[in-house]
């Protein structure tokens, strides 16, 4: 991979950061065991340790490219529109905490479904954003 590391790749490899979490929150946080489920642990492991190796070299070689000024505040002004619909997300969450219409694992499951499809928001309204150079 000689290409350019461009800012879109990084904030693109988060949506699978965030498909990591959901596989080891699912591994964390199950109830019940199947023979199989090693199978999945282990390779969801081993993809891990490859991805971040990976990502690292990519990342390093990123910290020394020139960066575009242009996209770093389209992705300021993407961070602040996912932060605040991770606020809504996380009150709505919580409100179904407080009144008993979320039990538990359930919240733990909306957290990190949501962290997941919030990181695919971000990854489009960033492409969006980019593209039409606003």
């Amino acid at each position: 991979m000689k290409s350019k590391v461009t800012l879109k790749e990084i904030v693109g490899t988060k949506i699978v950061y965030a498909a990591l979490l959901v596989c080891y929150y699912w591994m964390w946080a199950r109830r019940d065991w199947h023979t199989y489920y090693e199978t999945i642990q282990n390779t969801v492991f081993i993809f891990t340790i490859v991805f971040f190796a990976l990502r690292a070299s990519r990342v390093h070689k990123y910290s020394k490219e020139e960066k575009d000024e242009l996209a770093i505040q389209n992705l300021r002004r993407t961070d602040a529109i996912g932060l605040k619909l991770m606020i809504a997300a996380s009150v709505v969450i919580a409100f179904g905490c407080a009144v008993k219409a979320i039990d538990g694992a359930a919240a733990g499951y909306a957290l990190v479904g949501t962290i997941f499809v919030l990181a695919v928001i971000r990854f489009i309204i960033f492409c969006v954003m980019d593209s039409k150079g606003v």
